[in-house]
């Protein structure tokens, strides 16, 4: 702060040049304080100025604030949330998602994957468990059987970075299809103590930089191979043998199924930490899962786009969208603020597993980024109730103004 230091006043009128020195010490104060911008006085306004934005928020059902709301624009990740509520509606919150596992004449185990997004190490820790009292002792291999998506099943959008948001897709996997190491020189080892190292695992940390990593599978078939061994080292620490050999392919129609074994987290366990982490993999399985809700054939990307595209015209009856992933990777993805907003108003029941934004318990809402691309989907409270709104921009801004503008929409 300055201060200014005002001289001792005498009855008379103070001399002029202590007055220019005094209003030179004032304006220089004044030009020391920041202006407020317009965009932290109101986000809203900054949003409406935005050519590329569209701004939607509905209160007792009607339109309290609408801006270019019917423009269909790049959702991101807020298209998670339509995946979520068509999961949520097709199977219900208490839905489990199945593994099954067998054994053939000549000792192998196989496992049939139908695309449960939530395998990880303490759930497999529950599937040896079980095996150790239903199995045999001894495997000959391990086989593996993700038959149920086509081989050719590409996610729109995703990149071949080693970020974990970019795992493939795969009917079987462990982890997401990630593994989680810390490389010290020559010296790899897991990150997690649930998570055996195993030899894929130890050739991915010795291709990256020294600390921690955590990355992905990149393919398929490493990503089906490191379910094997995952699998394996944790039989082999039950005290079950295991042969070395792997194979992936559909398993001999002889086989016959030992353990069925039912995911511990129900379908609302999985989407919560979906939506609030933006979990790609579990987005894209539900995805690609809900073109066969049964599990009975083999799933395509293109019936998977089919599945969800259709959908959303019988329960919403939409016109000009697109739905090219369920993630909302693909940038040739379309839905409008009004069609966001249609969405929030079914996804009510399910509102409790959208997250609560930081530091601010009245919005509970959605992210979405790409580059040029910063949306914000779900509920703020106003007077009492909760109320839908979804912002896209598609345009390059300061990804803060979505909090900015959902603060001011719950003020």
């Amino acid at each position: 702060m300055i201060a200014l230091s005002m001289p001792p006043q005498s009855r008379t009128r103070p001399p002029s040049k202590t007055l220019a020195v005094l209003s030179l010490a004032l304006t220089l104060v004044l030009a020391a304080v920041p202006a407020v911008p317009t965009a932290l006085a109101d986000p809203v306004a900054q949003v409406r100025a935005l050519p590329q934005a569209s701004l939607l928020l509905r209160e007792n059902a009607r339109d309290l604030i609408a801006t270019r709301a019917d423009t269909p624009r790049i959702p991101a990740s807020t298209m998670k949330v339509l995946t979520a509520f068509a999961a949520l509606e097709t199977w219900g919150r208490n839905h489990r998602f199945e593994t099954d596992f067998y054994t053939d004449d000549a000792g192998w185990l196989w496992v049939k994957g139908y695309a449960d997004p939530y395998l990880v190490s303490e759930e497999l820790d529950k599937v040896v468990s079980a095996l150790a009292t239903k199995g045999p002792r001894r495997i000959t291999g391990i086989g593996l059987d993700d038959s149920f998506f086509s081989p050719d099943v590409e996610i729109a959008g995703r990149s071949s970075t080693d970020n974990p948001y970019d795992a493939p897709v795969t009917a079987l996997a462990a982890n997401f299809n990630t593994v989680n190491l810390v490389r010290t020189g020559d010296a790899i080892k897991s990150a997690e103590l649930q998570t055996p190292l195993t030899d894929s695992a130890r050739r991915f940390g010795m291709t990256g930089a020294a600390g921690k990593q955590r990355v992905n599978l990149r393919e398929r078939g490493t990503a089906l191979r490191y379910f094997g061994e995952l699998l394996g080292a944790k039989l082999e620490g039950a005290g079950i043998q295991v042969g070395e050999q792997q194979r992936i392919g559909p398993m001999p129609r002889d086989a016959e199924r030992i353990y069925r074994h039912a995911n511990s987290r129900t379908l609302a366990e999985m989407v919560s930490p979906m939506l609030e982490y933006s979990n790609n993999f579990i987005a894209n399985a539900l995805f690609l899962r809900l073109a066969d809700p049964k599990g009975t054939g083999q799933v395509t990307m293109t019936g998977a786009k089919r599945a969800m595209t259709d959908f959303s015209r019988e329960r919403f009856a939409w016109r000009d969208f697109t739905i090219d992933d369920g993630a909302g990777l693909s940038r040739a993805n379309r839905l409008s603020a009004r069609q966001l907003v249609e969405l929030l108003d079914a996804f009510e029941p399910y509102r409790d597993l959208m997250p609560q934004q930081d530091g601010n318990p009245a919005v509970r809402a959605k992210t979405g980024t790409l580059r040029g691309v910063s949306t914000y989907a779900g509920y703020v409270r106003r007077g009492g109730s909760w109320e839908p709104f979804a912002l896209l921009i598609n345009e390059p801004v300061d990804g803060a103004i979505r909090q900015r503008v959902a603060g001011s929409l719950a003020r």
